[in-house]
């Protein structure tokens, strides 16, 4: 199929890939703010698994075209599909869009949203569409395992009221569907509001979550020891159970405030949604809390490694991530801060500029935990599981370790000498 792929989103850069990888001719054409050669040079692409070097391969086997950012599409192209793939900020660029792409579309040509937009968008692109069908394909993709996520999907969330486009929609990603079945079909406006309330749900438990560790802190309760116990309740799972230091993420965070927009304009309002949200931004602080307890408040001149910057391990954004709120309030109290994190250094750098509290290293981890008081765990890399605790432990001179993903044993930690603190867990020497 000849398909034209609009948006500068990671659901448009790997739906490029992928859908030239198993032979659709693609014409993919990032949004004007950020064109491919801004993109070649973002942390985000470069670090995602697999994604550049697909694309690039893709371009050499001549099944992707990338256009510039004055380029369009030729006219007349007859493309089968627009797949249409836009931040939420750039939802007022969506009709202009799909406007401009008509003249290279064929008659029967569908447009597949897989912007996430308010519900009830998907059926005002289709009315500007010529006469034409849209369908809502919901971005279910994970940063750090997007490539994975679309070629071998769990399922596909897809919002369509005309059961020809399904079957366009179907021949599209059949190498993608041949495993099992994975489409699971709904009413268009059913299923946008469907993927912002997975999220909604998701952040949700985490932040139960985080309210449960706060308690076991209070209590002397080992956070641990509760969450297995909740998790072994079939009713309840493991999944997205694990107390922490807040959450972040383009996606993650936008869909919540998204999903607050759509309740304030059906004139309703989520008091749980705001709770969510608050109890979040206040985690983000809590490793600040446990420092400055451990200190008894002096902090000014003090020295503090931090590992991990990225809002989750496998990219390199901080969008909204833990570690922003984090430094804010340590250069408040004049603690100078040397930051490690093998991907988001630069991300770091663009975002920050120069500030005099702060030193970012992307090497060896033990360079930015030289000659601190305390260490931060921030972001789970796996390179930061099993460190040589022996040399952490003589590095680190108020031998204090803060983690904020739990990802250490406590007895372990306390074992070399160290100061545990967790997110509802704690160990002393």
């Amino acid at each position: 199929m000849r398909v034209l792929v609009h948006g500068s989103e990671l659901a448009a850069a790997t739906a490029a890939a992928a859908l030239s990888w198993v032979g659709h001719s693609v014409v993919w054409r990032p949004h004007a703010s950020e064109d491919w050669d801004t993109l070649t040079a973002s942390g985000w692409l470069t670090s995602e698994p697999q994604l550049k070097d697909r694309l690039e391969e893709a371009r050499a086997t001549g099944h992707l075209r990338i256009l510039a950012a004055d380029e369009f599409p030729d006219e007349g192209a007859a493309f089968d599909v627009l797949w249409l793939a836009l931040s939420p900020e750039q939802r007022g660029d969506a009709a202009d869009a799909v406007a401009q792409a008509s003249a290279a579309l064929s008659s029967e040509a569908v447009l597949v949203n897989n912007s996430t937009f308010p519900v009830g968008d998907t059926d005002q692109l289709e009315a500007g569409f010529g006469g034409r069908h849209a369908v809502a394909l919901a971005d279910l993709l994970e940063e750090g395992r997007a490539w994975e996520a679309f070629t071998r999907p769990s399922r596909w969330l897809l919002g369509c009221d005309d059961d020809a486009a399904e079957q366009q929609v179907r021949e599209l990603l059949r190498a993608f569907n041949r495993r099992r079945e994975v489409f699971q079909r709904m009413p268009r406006r059913a299923a946008e509001l469907t993927k912002l309330a997975i999220n909604g749900m998701l952040a949700t438990r985490i932040s139960y979550m985080n309210e449960i560790a706060g308690l076991a802190d209070s209590l002397g309760v080992d956070v641990e020891h509760v969450r297995q116990g909740m998790g072994a309740d079939t009713r309840i799972g493991y999944e997205y159970l694990y107390p922490g230091c807040g959450f972040g993420g383009p996606n993650f965070s936008r869909d919540l405030m998204r999903l607050a927009d759509v309740q304030s304009a059906s004139g309703r309002h989520s008091a749980l949604l705001d709770q969510v949200v608050d109890i979040n931004e206040h985690k983000k602080e809590t490793l600040f809390r446990k420092l400055w307890a451990h200190f008894h408040g002096r902090l000014e001149g003090r020295v503090v490694a931090i590992w991990g910057a990225a809002f989750k391990p496998g990219t390199a954004r901080i969008d909204h991530a833990p570690v922003l709120t984090l430094l804010r309030a340590l250069w408040a109290q004049g603690v100078r801060v040397r930051l490690h994190d093998p991907a988001a250094v630069g991300a770091l750098r663009e975002r920050l500029g120069e500030h005099p509290l702060l030193e970012l290293f992307d090497g060896d981890p033990f360079e930015a935990s030289e000659g601190a008081d305390a260490l931060m765990l921030v972001t789970e890399w796996k390179a930061y599981w099993n460190p040589d605790w022996p040399r952490l432990a003589g590095q680190l001179s108020g031998r204090l370790l803060l983690d904020g993903r739990n990802i250490y044993d406590p007895g372990h930690v306390a074992s070399m000498g160290l100061h545990y603190r967790g997110i509802g867990r704690r160990a002393d020497p």
